[in-house]
């Protein structure tokens, strides 16, 4: 009895270390798909799941050891049901449970899931116990066409998307915001335009042809001693349209 004892103990610490780093292992893997879904890759969820499925390989093979003993063996009973709050047990359970009613006592114990899971779990096996072989291929094939066509869609539709990415970011530019700036400081409020005394002003030259402002400038004078009216006589400014005035008795062909 008192070795059995000791296997029984020491199967126990081995079973809560087992189950221990499993519950951190799912834990763990819970945080991130609730906390870090956006940066969350398939490799990296792969590596948690294997976590996982490496801490119930070895948790089976400890149930399944030869010095182990057989856990169906043996029964939980519960040895006080108190409606009340139990500190000493929401300690043990980290804060999951806190009483121990009648009520939760068969939920807590529950060496077999319940009947409805457990009915509907016996109807698939019984359902996939019943299944030809071709059929079971058939279906197989069915969803890996399925899977296939998912797949191409996925495709395509990255391919796309890393093709417009491509063609937007290949696209030449045909404006400059530097340039837009300037012209609306200069239209708005006259930034970087120069005064009329500048050399803008210099190269303004009065409309006609290079003959008549030489002839204009040339005749000035003579025009002056002929006639011309200044601003003093008529109190207007002088005209640049050339006078000759004669007398008629010069220009009359018969003369008395």
């Amino acid at each position: 009895m008192q070795r059995e004892e000791k296997q029984l103990d020491s199967a126990l610490e081995a079973i809560i270390l087992r189950v221990s780093d499993l519950k951190s292992a799912i834990a763990g893997m819970l945080y991130k798909l609730e906390h870090e879904y956006e940066t969350l890759n398939w490799p990296n969820f792969l590596d948690n799941f294997a976590i996982i499925s490496g801490h119930l390989t070895s948790l089976s093979k400890i149930l399944g050891h030869d010095k182990a003993p057989n856990m169906r063996n043996f029964t939980i009973l519960p040895l006080l049901l108190s409606p009340e709050k139990d500190e000493d047990l929401l300690r043990m359970t980290e804060g999951r449970i806190s009483t121990f009613a009648h009520d939760l006592v068969p939920d807590y114990l529950r060496t077999k899931p319940e009947p409805m899971a457990e009915q509907k779990m016996n109807h698939l096996e019984l359902k996939a116990s019943n299944l030809t072989f071709e059929a079971s291929q058939k279906q197989v094939a069915q969803y890996n066409k399925v899977v296939s066509h998912v797949w191409d869609i996925a495709y395509k539709a990255r391919e796309e998307w890393e093709g417009e990415a491509g063609a937007r970011a290949a696209q030449v530019q045909t404006s400059s915001s530097a340039d837009t700036h300037t012209l609306v400081a200069a239209i708005g409020m006259g930034k970087g335009l120069k005064s009329d005394s500048g050399p803008m002003a210099q190269s303004r030259v009065s409309p006609g042809p290079p003959g008549i402002m030489a002839g204009r400038s040339g005749g000035q004078a003579q025009a002056a001693g002929q006639g011309q009216i200044g601003v003093g006589q008529m109190g207007k400014a002088p005209s640049a349209i050339k006078t000759n005035i004669k007398a008629a008795s010069q220009i009359h062909p018969y003369g008395r």
